[in-house]
Order: structure tokens, then sequence, then C-alpha cells
């Protein structure tokens, strides 16, 4: 039984959303506002028109020679409907019925969250940030140590996604709580994530329970009846094909249930070249592409139309140790090559800001930096770990969170169209003939009019000289973003929400663990 299937009749009720403008306490820093960025770069396009069909060609022959296995029996059952071979769990599917599908899906659209003016736009340019999600460990400079994650670090790591402007979306659990039973864990954890925050969330597909389970509370925390959540993605799902050539039961089980209540869906092949996928990037690409197409075509069989996402996690593994590398030049290049091939379907995309380094370090910002601007490149709408990932994704860290979030607000500030403006106040003629050649610029009126918007002003980045910084108590980054931390954390103040929705959340949580949650192995 889900939990649709015994909830009670949905009414909505007034007052149910999020005040327009969350609190937050009293800000530390003076942080960019709220805004959804565009991209209006060019593209970097390493393909020629050349390459991108012989991509296309690539991953269209896997899908109709090789196929794809499919290991949920409803799936089979769809592909059979839909006139694809099927043996066993291989799915052979022609490629004009897989374009004809793909075709359906929509180039851009909105998630609405519980508070309206945190709604998306996914695509058209825009590049959205979300927090770091799945890391079984937690790593901070108080702590100086991995350790596995507790309910109250995912909380901490959920206050600042909701604190930072330039965080768009609260992806998973920004670290796994270990310290709550498998079974219930979601039901605590998506409570928080409704309370802590109001921005856009995510339900992993984890078996029917969790997901129905999450969908439910995503409703209930929006005040919103059934037919008013069904009629636009409130939430979405993002789910991995287990490469090479694999889609697992629950994932395809998960998405299934969400496009069919109206929800987006994110597919994301983990093409790790040289491991799970071949060792050249085209290669890889290729299998990533197929393995994606595969099922963002079978969700647009059963509902032409519904939200989906391209998704790219392809990398290189260390060919020595064969740990998983990220922000490699390789896995720039992928991202980049994956844009092309988005934008060659019409679809929005996904990618990543993920690094291999294991303490928040000079190689945890190269690594997320190439990785974040390879996305921009790109033309990526959806960045996934954009801030606090460590170790391949094995630990989150809220100074690497926090250093992350800079180099994020430095990325929207270059997306500013003002900084390349060319009007006669820019090319400022009129203030270079004040000045002239014995001058300078810091006092005449035209940089009086705008030094206070003029350049970026960090909130970690420290520019004094070394002197200065020395005098100042010689604080490290990583230090300095500690100390944010827990000055974010200490005067935390959730977004509002009215006090018949917690209620109601608080008893829909009651009940599903007196009814067990989900079902577990232990």
């Amino acid at each position: 039984m889900t939990a649709t299937d015994i909830t009670v009749p949905h009414k909505r009720r007034s007052g149910g959303r999020a005040a327009n403008t969350a609190r937050r306490g009293k800000d530390l820093f003076q942080q960019m506002p709220w805004r959804l960025p565009v991209n209006t770069d060019r593209p970097t396009e390493p393909l020629g028109p050349e390459g991108v069909q012989a991509i296309h060609d690539g991953a269209m022959r896997i899908l109709e020679e090789i196929g794809i296995e499919f290991l949920n029996e409803e799936a089979l059952d769809l592909f059979r409907q839909a006139g694809c071979k099927v043996d066993g769990t291989n799915v052979k599917m022609g490629r004009d019925w897989v374009m004809e599908m793909v075709r359906k899906a929509p180039a851009h659209f909105t998630i609405t969250p519980r508070n309206p003016d945190r709604e998306l736009v996914i695509g058209k340019n825009h590049i959205l940030f979300g927090n770091v999600s799945s890391p079984p460990n937690y790593f901070d400079l108080e702590l100086g140590r991995k350790v596995s994650g507790t309910r109250e670090q995912c909380a901490n790591l959920l206050k600042l996604t909701q604190y930072f402007n330039c965080i768009h979306f609260a992806g998973g659990y920004p670290v796994e709580p270990v310290d709550i039973h498998p079974s219930v864990r979601h039901l605590d954890v998506v409570f928080d994530k409704m309370v802590l925050t109001d921005k856009v969330a995510h339900a992993y597909s984890l078996g029917k329970e969790r997901v129905e389970d999450v969908m439910e509370m995503v409703r209930i925390a929006g005040g919103l009846t059934e037919e008013e959540f069904q009629a636009k993605p409130h939430m979405y799902t993002n789910i991995n094909s287990t490469s090479p050539l694999k889609h697992d039961i629950p994932m395809i089980d998960g998405c299934l249930r969400c496009v069919r209540r109206g929800q987006a869906v994110i597919v994301t092949p983990f093409t790790l070249a040289g491991a799970m996928a071949p060792v050249t990037m085209a290669g890889a690409v290729t299998l990533s592409i197929a393995e994606a197409l595969s099922a963002i075509a079978l969700f647009q069989f059963v509902r032409p139309g519904c939200p989906c996402v391209i998704g790219t996690f392809t990398s290189n593994v260390d060919m020595k140790s064969g740990a998983p590398a990220f922000g490699t030049p390789e896995y720039m290049r992928a991202t980049q090559m994956t844009g092309q091939m988005a934008r060659f379907y019409g679809l929005p995309m996904r990618a990543s800001g993920v690094c291999a380094a294991n303490v928040p370090d000079g190689q945890a910002m190269w690594e997320t930096s190439n990785s974040l601007w390879s996305a921009v490149q790109s033309g990526t709408n959806i960045v996934y770990h954009a801030a606090g990932w460590l170790e391949g994704g094995l630990i989150a860290c809220p100074e690497k969170f926090i250093m992350d979030c800079e180099i994020l607000q430095m990325i929207e500030r270059y997306l500013e169209p003002e900084i390349v403006g060319t009007g006669p106040d820019e090319i400022a003629i009129d203030a270079i003939r004040e000045v002239g050649p014995t001058g300078h610029f810091f006092g005449i009126q035209h940089t009086q009019d705008r030094y206070q918007q003029a350049f970026y002003q960090p909130f970690i980045s420290d520019w004094r000289n070394f002197e200065a910084w020395e005098i100042a108590g010689a604080v490290w980054t990583p230090e300095r973003a500690h100390r944010m931390f827990k000055d974010i954390i200490g005067q935390f103040e959730p977004p509002p929400m009215d006090v018949a929705i917690r209620e109601e959340l608080e008893a829909f949580v009651a009940r599903r663990k007196e009814e067990g949650g989900a079902p577990t192995d232990f």
C-alpha cells in the first residue's frame, strides 16, 4: 500500500505556502540576491557537426544492435507494448522510435516548490546550482576526521542550502544520516528538508514507498490538492543507470511513479571511462547518451511531454588505482560534448560540481572549479553537487560547501550582462578625458557613482596583502569558512510554514513510521 492509497481526501488550505521572503536571520555578509542566472555565453563545442553525428549514430547503434538491460518487469512490458524487441531483460529499440519519443520531451519547464518565489526554470539557458547529495560520510575542521553522517549534520547542511541564495535546489540527503534506520530515514530527512528549506526538493527512487512518501510530503508542504500537485512539477527525482548498459528495478520504478504524477525526472548515467565505459571520451559519452535516451524514451512513451533532463556524469578513473577522478581535462571535455548532444536532442542538461580531493584544500577547489566552469561552458541547466562535495562523493563538508558558494557567486557575477555593457557610460570617454594622462580614476564622479556595485565582493576570499592578512590572524580559507559555518548555524531561522501544514507533515511522518516506513533487508 502506498502513501497515496492511505491519504485522506486532499483539501487545499489557504496559507499553506511559505511567505514570499524566507527568513534566514541576520545576514552575516552581503551575499548576492536570489536569481535564476542566465548563461548568455556561446557554449564551448569541441565536436564538429560530423562528431555530433558520429556520437548520435553510435548511441543509436547501441540501442538497435546491442540493447540495454532493463531489470524492471513493468518497463519490459511497456517496451513490448511500444513494439521494441525484448529478449529476457535485453531491450533493443529502433532509432526512429527513440527519436519520436525524445522529441516529445519539453525543451524547458518549471518546478514550483512550497514557496512559489523559489520557482525554477529548467532550460532556456538558465544554469541552476544544488547542494551536495548522498555522501555517506562527513568531515569538518572541528572534527578533523571523516565520520559517518548523522541527522544533525544533514540538517546543518540543509540550513546552508537554505541560507545561500546561489543554491537553487535541495538535492538528495546532503549527507546520509546513518543514525536513522533506513526504513524511516527518508521520512525524517524530507521532513527536515520541508521545514528547513523552501526550495525545490528531490526524491530518491529507491523503492515505491520512498518516492511515494516524498511526493506526498511535497504535496502537503505546498498546501496542494492532488490535482494541483499533478498539474505541474513541484519536485524531481534523479536516477543513474548501472553502467554499462543497464537500468535497475527501483530507479525505473520511481521515475515511472513520478512522471505519472506529473513530476520531473533526471536520467544521469555514471560512465567512468576506463572502468564502466570505454577508455576514450567519445566512447564513454556515446554509451552515456544511449543509456540516458533509452530511459527518457520509455518515460515519454508512458506520459508524452513529461519533463525530463539528460544528465552527464562521465569522467575517467585513475588508471593506477582505479579510483574515480573528477575535474580533469577529460571530465571537462566530456561535459562539453554532452552539452552539444543535449542541444542536438532538445533536452535540458544536468552536470555536476565535483572533485576527488579528500579535504577542503587547493586540489578540492581547482578540481571543483574545473567542473563548475565546464558546466558553464557546456550550457548546463542544472548543476548537481555544486557545493560541499569531497572524496569523489564519499564526504560532505560544510567548509567546502561555503568555499564552493564563493565560486558559484563568482559565476553568477560573471554572467551578469552589465559587465560587458558597451553604452556611452561603460565606454566612459568623458571620464577618460577628465582624468587625462596624469590623474587617476579613484576620485572622479564616474567612479564615485559606481564603485559600490562595480566589482564582485568576496565573502570568503581575503584580498588583503600578506602583512595585513598576518596582522588579522593569518586565518586560512577553510578556517574562515568554518567560522562562517558556525555563525550561520547559530543564527539560522527556518523559512515560515503554516502551523497546520507542519502538523499535517508531522502526522504523516508519524503514521508512516507506525506502518513501518519502507521495507529493508534488516
